[in-house]
């Protein structure tokens, strides 16, 4: 038995949060270089066991710092209210963001700020000056992935446990005619 119905309704679910996190990080505007944007996706798989038990594995990803932005990093000094629960925290020792990640971020972004004298600021102080401040301060979490998780999964015991019912329904009607 596939169970089609089933997986049709996990692979609905999956789409939805998909399309929701993206119209998230739209939303909060959040979207820099595309990069997370693009690689928010899923996968759905069905493995059947020897047992003949079936199981549907249904897994998210993104590029890696996309769970830093959803869920946000706790600061040195203080941290942000969206950010208190993320298991994320800068501490000990400050090391440096990676400059070659700000100075892209600040070229797409258009920043070139200049100093009370009307000079530009020089990029390497203004990098350290933005890296100093994610330290201290944090990432404010946006939960752009976390919330359309969330939303989503209110309706899925629903859809799903009906899609099931009728799975096993024909699983049952195929059995007693053989």
């Amino acid at each position: 038995m596939d169970f089609q119905r089933t997986k049709q309704a996990l692979e609905l679910f999956a789409k939805a949060v998909k399309l929701k996190a993206r119209k998230n990080l739209k939303k909060e505007k959040q979207i820099s270089s595309g990069k997370l944007y693009e690689s928010i996706d899923y996968k759905l798989g069905v493995v059947e066991t020897k047992s003949k038990t079936l199981y549907f594995n249904l897994e998210f990803y993104m590029e890696d710092y996309g769970t830093f932005i959803d869920l946000g990093v706790k600061g040195s000094k203080s941290t942000y209210p969206e950010s208190r629960n993320s298991p994320y925290k800068y501490s000990g020792r400050f090391k440096m963001i990676d400059p070659t990640s700000l100075d892209k971020w600040l070229v797409r972004k258009k920043l070139a700020p200049r100093d009370e004298a009307g000079r530009f600021i020089e990029r390497k102080n203004l990098k350290y000056m933005i890296a100093t401040s994610i330290y201290r301060k944090g990432l404010k979490g946006s939960r752009f992935f976390t919330g359309a998780f969330e939303e989503e999964f209110k309706n899925i015991d629903k859809q799903v446990q009906e899609a099931f019912g009728l799975d096993v329904n024909d699983l049952l009607i195929k059995t007693q005619v053989v």
